[in-house]
C-alpha cells in the first residue's frame, strides 16, 4: 500500500480521457482497499442467469453496491435475502463502463437481522399490544361508494393503474387525489398530513398507495407516525404499499390490506356490467311480482263477487237462524232446569242422611256401652295393682334390716344415729344405742378391744 496514492496521478501534467480515468480511479481503489471488512443490510438483492449475484450494502446513512461473481456465490452457505444483515469482505472497485463505485466481494458471512427487519418487528410488536391490528377497529368498506380519496404520489405509475380501474369497472364514482411524497426523508411527515386532510374531507373511503420498492424505499409506511395517523383515520382506508409480498406497518393498521394499488381500486369499484345485470334481475324479479300479486287479486276479486248476495236473502238467512238459535236456547234452558232439579234431589237426600237427631242417637247408644265397660275395667286394675304390691312387699319384706333383727342380731347407732360399723368408730365410755327387734338398749363402751389387722399371705 502506497502512503500518498495521489502523488503518482501526475493530474497538474497530464490530461486524462474518461476511459483512463476510471482505469486509474479502479487500480487506487483496489490498491487502497483490498480485503476489507464491511458490516451492512442487504437490498436490492439480484441472481442473474450468470450466477453471479448482485445488491446493495447498506446502513441507515449510506449504501454501496456489491458483486459476488459466481466462483465466490458457491461457497456462500448462508441463504441470501433482502433485510439480512452481513459481514463482508473483498476490495473496493470501480466499474469502469458506468463509473460505479462497488465493492468486489469474495466471503458473505450472516451479522444477524438487519436493523430495519428489527425496527420493524419492534415498531409490530409495540402496535400490536396495543391493539392497533385487532379486528374489532377494522371498518367495513362501503359497498357502493360515491366519493374516494387516493393518498399516493401525483406522478407515479400507482395513480394511473387505479383511475383506469375506476373508469373500467365504476366510472360514476368521483376520485380525489390527495398528493404526497412516498419516498424519503420528507414523505413520512407528508404522508401524515394527506391522512388527517383526507380524513377531514368525509370520503366515503380512502386508498393509500404506492409502488413496489426494497424495504428502505418503503420505510416511511413503516414509520410509529403514519401507521398511528391510518388508525385515527375514521373513514374507512385500504392499504395498498408495494406488491403482493411486500408487507407494512400501515398494512396492519389499515381496515383492509390490498396485495397491490389495482386491487385496491377493484375492492372499491362496484363493477358496472354486473350492477346493471343486477338491475336487470331486480326489475324481472318486480316484474314477475307485481304479475302473480294482480294474479291473486283477480282471484280474491272474483271470490268476493261470488260470495256477493242480495240484501233480502240475508236477511231471510239472518231470520232462519234466528229461530234456529231460539230453539237451541229453549233447549238448553230446558235441559239445564232438570239437571238442577236432579242435583236438588241428590243434596237432599245427603241431607237427610247428616241430620243432627241421626248423630245424636248414635252417640248415645255408643255412651251406654263406655258406661258400662267402665266399672269393669276399674276393677280389673285395681285387682292388677293390689297383686303387684303384693310381689313388692314380699319382696321388700326379704331385703329388710327388720328380718336381720327377728333373727336375734342387733344395730349400734351412735349419737347422731349412725350405725356404727367398726370397734374404731367408738371411743371407751361412749353412750351407744343397740336396736333390737323389739325394743332398743342404752348401752357404754367399756373397752372397743382395737387389734392389728393380720393379712394371710394366701388371701
Amino acid at each position: 500500500m502506497i502512503n500518498d496514492p495521489f502523488a503518482r496521478l501526475n493530474l497538474d501534467r497530464e490530461v486524462l480521457s474518461v476511459s483512463q480515468l476510471n482505469n486509474r480511479a479502479r487500480l487506487l481503489l483496489e490498491d487502497v482497499f483490498s480485503g476489507i471488512w464491511v458490516e451492512g443490510e442487504i437490498s436490492n438483492l439480484a441472481r442473474p442467469a450468470s450466477g453471479h449475484v448482485y445488491f446493495t450494502l447498506k446502513d441507515s446513512q449510506a449504501q454501496v453496491r456489491c458483486a459476488l461473481f459466481r466462483q465466490n456465490a458457491a461457497r456462500v452457505r448462508q441463504a441470501l435475502r433482502d433485510g439480512l444483515a452481513v459481514k463482508v469482505r473483498g476490495k473496493v472497485s470501480l466499474f469502469e463502463g458506468r463509473g460505479d463505485y462497488q465493492l468486489i466481494l469474495d466471503a458473505v458471512e450472516p451479522a444477524g437481522d438487519g436493523a430495519l427487519r428489527l425496527a420493524f418487528e419492534a415498531l409490530k410488536e409495540k402496535l400490536g399490544a396495543e391493539g392497533l391490528f385487532s379486528t374489532e377497529r377494522k371498518i367495513a368498506l362501503p359497498a357502493h361508494p360515491r366519493r374516494i380519496g387516493i393518498v399516493t404520489s401525483p406522478t407515479g405509475a400507482v395513480i394511473r393503474d387505479i383511475i383506469s380501474v375506476f373508469r373500467r369497472r365504476a366510472p360514476q364514482v368521483e376520485l380525489n387525489l390527495i398528493p404526497t411524497a412516498v419516498q424519503g426523508r420528507e414523505a413520512t411527515t407528508q404522508i401524515v398530513r394527506a391522512l388527517q386532510r383526507a380524513d377531514a374531507l368525509g370520503f366515503d373511503a380512502l386508498i393509500l398507495a404506492r409502488g413496489g420498492g426494497s424495504l428502505e424505499d418503503l420505510w416511511c409506511f413503516n414509520e410509529e407516525s403514519v401507521a398511528r395517523a391510518v388508525a385515527a383515520c375514521v373513514t374507512p382506508i385500504v392499504s395498498a404499499v408495494g406488491h403482493e409480498t411486500d408487507v407494512s406497518i400501515a398494512d396492519f393498521v389499515a381496515d383492509v390490506r390490498a396485495p397491490t394499488p389495482s386491487a385496491a381500486a377493484e375492492l372499491l369499484a362496484p363493477d358496472s356490467s354486473e350492477l346493471v345485470q343486477r338491475l336487470h334481475n331486480l326489475q324481472r324479479r318486480l316484474v314477475l311480482h307485481m304479475q302473480g300479486r294482480l294474479a291473486r287479486e283477480r282471484l280474491r276479486l272474483e271470490g268476493v263477487s261470488r260470495r256477493l248476495r242480495h240484501p233480502g236473502e240475508r236477511l231471510r238467512q239472518q231470520a232462519q237462524r234466528l229461530d234456529d238459535l231460539d230453539m237451541r236456547l229453549r233447549r238448553a234452558f230446558a235441559q239445564r232446569l232438570a239437571n238442577q232439579y236432579e242435583r236438588l234431589a241428590r243434596l237432599d237426600a245427603r241431607l237427610a242422611a247428616q241430620h243432627p237427631g241421626r248423630n245424636l242417637a248414635m252417640l248415645r247408644q255408643r255412651l251406654d256401652g263406655l258406661a258400662a265397660r267402665l266399672p269393669r275395667a276399674m276393677q280389673g286394675q285395681l285387682r292388677s295393682q293390689r297383686q303387684q304390691l303384693g310381689a313388692l312387699a314380699a319382696q321388700l319384706q326379704i331385703v329388710s334390716p327388720l328380718a336381720t333383727l327377728g333373727r336375734g342380731y342387733s344395730i349400734l347407732l351412735d349419737e347422731r344415729g349412725q350405725a356404727v360399723r367398726s370397734a374404731a368408730q367408738t371411743q371407751p365410755g361412749q353412750r351407744l344405742k343397740a336396736r333390737l327387734s323389739v325394743g332398743e338398749l342404752d348401752v357404754r363402751v367399756e373397752d372397743n378391744h382395737i387389734q392389728p389387722a393380720t393379712l394371710s399371705l394366701l388371701d
